[in-house]
């Protein structure tokens, strides 16, 4: 005699089934959460560059800055007062650019899949309820 159990291949099949969709979920959660972490690493990595960026051109800027500024204001003002003038004018422009790569690595940090980790979450409280 043949039960309806029996013609589906039984609790043993279900339970095959449910372990195949639950690994399948688990593989389709970690390559989310791989996903994630890259578009956060990228973030961190467009914040560190601009911050290497405001490092040299702040370099540069003190240099040519200085001088030309310098020598106009040192036409009405003592050499060193024209040179304070200059670095804090300098200053303000590398601060900005700081504050903005600061901001980028922000946006990155810290570099955890938050999203895999909510998916996660909901898909153990369907499993299990």
């Amino acid at each position: 005699m043949h039960t309806h159990a029996t013609e589906n291949g039984g609790v043993g099949a279900a339970a095959k089934s449910v372990a195949e969709h639950a690994s399948s979920i688990a593989r389709l959660e970690l390559q989310l959460a791989l996903l994630e972490v890259k578009g956060k690493l990228a973030a961190l990595g467009v914040g560190i560059g601009l911050l290497v960026g405001a490092a040299l051109f702040g370099l540069f800027w003190i240099a040519f800055v200085l001088a030309t500024a310098t020598a106009a204001l040192a036409i009405v003002l003592p050499v060193w007062a024209a040179l304070l003038i200059m670095t804090g004018v300098v200053l303000v422009g590398i601060a900005s650019l700081a504050l903005a790569g600061i901001g980028a690595i922000r946006k990155g940090s810290p570099p955890v899949p938050e999203q895999a980790i909510r998916e996660a979450k909901l898909t153990t409280e369907a499993i299990r309820g």
